[in-house]
Parts: C-alpha cells; structure tokens; sequence
C-alpha cells in the first residue's frame, strides 16, 4: 500500500473523495465516496448493481453481497438528501432521497449522489463502479 495510505485519520486522507461512475434506472450520475474504511470496503466491492427498494419515504434500500468494515468509523452524522450511507445491523446501502434521522451510529455515510431527489426517490437499480 503507497505510504500516502498509512495514515487515515490524516486530515489530508480524509478529505479526499472518489469519484464514482453511477447511473440509477440507467440515466448516469455523479457520485463521491468518502475514504472512510467503510466506503473503501464499499469500492473493493466495484463494480455492482443492485435493486433498490423503498424504506420509510426517506431513503432507497439494498442488500449488498457482504457486510462491509465499521472499524475506524467516522463521528456519526446524520444523513442527508443525496448521501449514499450503510446500515450496518443490516448490512444495506441506503440511498437518501428525504434528509435523514438524527445521527446514529449504527448509520454511516459513506458518500454522496449529485441527484435531483425526486428522480432519487423513484429509482429503482443502481450500478456503481469505479472511475477510471
């Protein structure tokens, strides 16, 4: 691993987003991932679709093939409109379309989705792979 990695609780590593090549329902979005451990663990995961279902009018729900990392966890914080987040009693990435509950820390944000909420709330797959 390039020593730049060695150190993730490095201010300088944990502002730096990845890029992400997403489409929902097959339109194309941009999208971030964080560098937390979790949204690495996410990426080894690339590329990926899945179908997403509704949950409590907030958020758009998939089960994903494993459960991801929650060592090294950030500061819980609560999700917002657009915020690509994992659920980690279930093991589910959650897709918010409504801004979320108070933060918890069984819900970690892993990145964000550059989506209009309504066309968010009515997807029903997404495909996420890495940026080349």
């Amino acid at each position: 691993m390039p020593a730049a990695h060695g150190t993730p609780s490095a201010p300088s590593e944990r502002n730096k987003d990845m890029r992400l090549r997403v489409t929902l329902d097959g339109q194309p979005v941009n999208a971030t991932l964080n560098t937390s451990p979790a949204a690495r663990d996410l990426a080894s995961l690339l590329p990926l679709t899945l179908d997403l279902e509704d949950f409590h009018g907030l958020e758009r729900v998939a089960d994903l093939p494993r459960k991801l990392t929650t060592s090294g966890a950030p500061a819980p914080d609560a999700a917002k409109t657009g915020d690509i987040a994992y659920y980690a009693p279930w093991g589910n990435l959650a897709l918010f379309y409504q801004d979320g509950p108070a933060a918890s820390t069984d819900l970690l944000v892993l990145g964000h989705l550059d989506v209009d909420a309504d066309q968010l709330g009515r997807a029903t797959r997404i495909t996420l792979e890495a940026a080349s």
